[in-house]
């Protein structure tokens, strides 16, 4: 799952320690744009290159964007009811996953051992028709 980050206005209060580096040059590698576009977020690494030769010291930061591929989804669902979905694990075994249950004033646990019942009846039903 895709962690989202937001920085507040006071970053300093999440953990954060905010620097400005100032006159740097920064060389970019892109992968979907020629050039960066303002107010386009970028995925990739930034890194800081030092050098030292007899002359002079530089300093130049880099710039790679990561490839954004789509990746496949790592358990996907095979079957999906109302109380249980069923996903397929990396080594081919089947493996069910019950859904939050809301427990109410009309909650009856007859009628929803019976729905769970027939959901992987159902469920299973498909898997050894498609085998």
């Amino acid at each position: 799952m895709k962690q989202t980050i937001i920085i507040t206005d006071c970053p300093e209060q999440q953990g954060w320690q905010k620097n400005r580096e100032l006159c740097m040059d920064v060389t970019t590698y892109l992968r979907s744009d020629s050039r960066m576009k303002a107010g386009k977020s970028y995925q990739g690494v930034l890194r800081r290159d030092v050098t030292c030769d007899e002359m002079h010291y530089n300093e130049q930061m880099v710039f790679i964007e990561t490839s954004n591929q789509k990746r496949m989804k790592r358990n996907p669902r095979i079957f999906e009811g109302e109380h249980i979905t069923i996903t397929r694990r990396d080594d081919g075994s089947y493996h069910p996953n019950f859904r939050p249950i809301h427990l109410g004033p009309d909650f009856n646990v007859d009628h929803y051992a019976t729905e769970v019942a027939n959901e992987l009846l159902w469920g299973l039903e498909g898997l050894v028709d498609n085998a």
